[in-house]
């Protein structure tokens, strides 16, 4: 369901402007969000459409503030924690979440990619706990199944993307969203574009395999052991804290996952014939 709450839920008691709400729902966590800037509530409908769902009890609540003095920065993220707060911050936004009280604030800049940078982290963080992970891949739905593509920027994550074939649903060229449903894992889509600056589909399929894609001659699919697959799994990886129990959380995830998984090394040549090993 897409939509956004646009009534006023509270008031800015500096400003006296009306707080606006929007929740965002992605990899099936609801997240709200408050804003007292229309314009900035307004980029946010546009940047989540199709991952809007206005109707879901969210499970955790972040207040934006806009502040002029915050810029666009090309820094590295900071993300700590202190007992069961975490701090986000990089040029462009400051961020505190309580994991306790499930509410957090940002300050930043009018940038939706800033935002999008916070909900990167957050979600990151609470997959981390919960045996799933961010990954740098590709990935699709085809056949009521979810496939994975993984690899470094070059690779062919977008390429594979762009080739997808009309019965296969593109969740993602950039950023794919795993968590553990079961005995297995499930695929969702994401509203984080990579180079075909395209939203993925807001869907989910139970994960058949994750590739590790390699530029070849011929298409061939090379099945791997949980070892091998594991350490190339970890450099696709996306998180961003260095707390040494939630880097555990996650090597053990990766370890759970590639056991349970399978993992194969795809050689592709760049053509669409090889979404007919894609099945």
């Amino acid at each position: 369901m897409t939509g956004v709450v646009r009534v006023p839920v509270a008031m800015d008691t500096q400003r006296q402007r009306p707080v606006l709400t929007v929740i965002v729902e992605i990899g099936g966590t609801p997240i709200l969000f408050e804003t007292s800037d229309p314009d900035f509530l307004s980029m946010m409908e546009s940047r989540y459409a199709g991952f809007l769902n206005p109707s879901a009890s969210p499970t955790y609540k972040f207040k934006i503030q806009i502040a002029t003095s915050v810029k666009p920065s090309d820094k590295d993220v900071q993300v700590s924690r202190e007992g069961s707060v975490w701090f986000l911050e990089r040029g462009d936004f400051r961020a505190m979440w309580d994991l306790r009280t499930r509410v957090g604030q940002v300050i930043q800049s009018l940038n939706p990619y800033s935002l999008d940078t916070v909900i990167r982290i957050v979600h990151s963080l609470l997959l981390a706990a919960q045996g799933g992970f961010l990954v740098h891949a590709a990935s699709a739905l085809r056949g009521g199944q979810g496939f994975l593509f993984a690899g470094v920027s070059g690779a062919g994550k977008t390429t594979l993307a762009r080739l997808a074939p009309p019965d296969a649903t593109v969740l993602t060229d950039e950023i794919s969203y795993v968590r553990q449903d079961g005995d297995g894992y499930r695929a969702y889509g994401t509203p984080f574009a990579g180079e075909l600056a395209r939203v993925g589909e807001n869907v989910s399929a139970p994960l058949a395999e994750l590739y590790l894609l390699e530029q070849g001659p011929d298409n061939r699919i090379e099945p791997l052991e949980p070892l091998p697959a594991a350490r190339a799994l970890m450099r696709h990886i996306l998180f961003f804290a260095h707390d040494e129990e939630m880097v555990k959380d996650v090597f053990d995830s990766v370890m759970t996952f590639v056991s349970s998984v399978r993992v194969s090394r795809l050689v592709f040549t760049p053509d669409e014939r090889v979404w007919g090993l894609i099945r």
